[in-house]
């Protein structure tokens, strides 16, 4: 039985398995659109030939997620998401060697009597261009996983840019001179976003691969699978390098957010927050006993938070621990800050040490002491020193000078320590960093 992912009148999303055509071809094997249409036709008792629209493909060896339409205006809408590069695919892919990411662009010839491709020369008759983008995700024992977005859609383009560049992919038996017959081939369509042909709504399905290979990276890859980068997963935590411009929790406002992306474990809790425009390490819990003792650990301040900021100007000295006092206007999401205590206000202690200075701006490393709302953009802009790309409470029209359009705050580091009879104590010691 093929995995539904999502099925309506209009759509049919499922989980190809790896190995299968995606149509008949000469080999006669049973193929994906064929086992689709008697799937339709037995469930839903259709008399004749039932539709169904191919609007993408997946190489026969590589699995996961493929969208078909069920209806002739589906398929034209779906066709041109994906001939005009609306649709959106993320790839994994385990690849030997240890590259860092970055953009990959060539020109790729495909030999129609072989059914390779290769990379040429640009100028070569017949060939297309072709560009990726790709992030590393983590390495071990010699191998990577990356999360890969295609620009454009190629003949064994992914596997033929690798491998290209001496970073084949994992049992890669056409272009992996490595691989060992009966290795299947880490490659896997995890994510697609599309929009709803009728509904005009963004939709975006998951799959992950298990097994073989991919188990030395299963902490990893329900985060990758979703554009997250998980530093650490085990069964009491995870620790998620969350990107700039997502809240924290669904608490935060309605909409995606980290907490709900990070589903694919299970159900993760926040233990503290980052603001949406901030980016860096967040802690959840994967249990109410594990919140508990994160919950306790912040409040003791036996987790130290670090951050890395620039800021305009140098403050001096170059090194402090500051003490201010706050007072939150709910109304606005807005703290402010004052030297001396005021009525309802809350202490607020932040350690600054800086690391470089150049061109009238400054690279610090920033401790959490206590953990306010907007503290550290709101303690540095209070002593002249705002945090650059913060509109808020920083300068906007150094921000504009400087073309700093994103905010230069991120939550760079972890050290841990527990009790050796907390449910964490194994984490005694540990310092997690991204």
């Amino acid at each position: 039985m093929i995995p539904v992912l999502y099925e309506d009148n209009h759509l049919l999303v499922v989980q190809k398995p790896p190995n299968m055509p995606v149509q008949e071809d000469s080999s006669r094997d049973n193929d994906l659109l064929n086992e689709l249409k008697g799937y339709i036709k037995e469930k839903y008792a259709k008399p004749g030939e039932v539709y169904l629209g191919l609007v993408h493909r997946l190489d026969r060896p590589v699995g996961g997620a493929m969208v078909f339409a069920r209806t002739s205006k589906a398929a034209a809408r779906l066709s041109a998401q994906f001939n005009g590069h609306g649709a959106k695919k993320t790839y994994l892919a385990v690849v030997e060697g240890h590259p860092q990411g970055g953009e990959l662009t060539d020109f790729i010839l495909r030999d129609e009597s072989t059914g390779n491709s290769r990379a040429v020369k640009e100028g070569t008759p017949n060939a297309k261009s072709a560009r990726l983008t790709y992030r590393h995700i983590a390495s071990k024992d010699g191998l990577t996983l990356v999360s890969i977005q295609l620009h454009t859609g190629r003949h064994h383009q992914i596997r033929v840019q690798f491998s290209s560049r001496n970073m084949p992919l994992w049992g890669d038996q056409r272009y992996n001179k490595n691989a060992v017959p009966g290795q299947q081939i880490a490659l896997w369509a995890c994510s697609l976003t599309i929009e709803h042909p009728t509904k005009k709504e963004s939709m975006t399905f998951t799959s992950l691969p298990k097994g073989g290979v991919w188990n030395k990276f299963d902490s990893f890859i329900p985060g990758a699978a979703v554009g997250i980068p998980v530093v650490y997963a085990d069964d009491n935590i995870i620790i998620a390098d969350k990107p700039a411009g997502l809240p924290t929790a669904r608490a935060d406002g309605e909409g995606d957010c980290l907490e709900s992306r990070l589903s694919v474990y299970g159900d993760p809790m926040p233990a503290h927050r980052l603001d949406a425009n901030t980016t860096g390490l967040v802690l959840f819990a994967r249990s109410d006993k594990a919140l508990e003792a994160l919950t306790e650990a912040i409040k003791q301040r036996s987790i130290r938070k670090f951050y890395r900021c620039t800021v305009k100007g140098r403050p001096t000295p170059a090194s402090a621990t500051l003490t201010a006092y706050c007072v939150k206007d709910e109304a606005c999401s807005r703290i402010t800050v004052y030297d001396h205590p005021v009525k309802d206000s809350k202490d607020m202690v932040t350690r600054y040490t800086v690391l470089s200075s150049e061109g009238g701006t400054s690279e610090l490393e920033v401790e959490l002491i206590t953990g306010r709302t907007h503290q550290i953009r709101a303690h540095l802009a209070h002593i002249g020193h705002p945090i650059l790309g913060d509109d808020k409470y920083g300068d906007r029209e150094f921000n504009h000078s400087r073309k700093a359009r994103a905010q230069q705050l991120r939550a760079v580091r972890l050290e841990c320590s527990f009790d050796e009879g907390s449910i964490l104590g194994y984490l005694d010691g540990r310092v997690f960093e991204c």
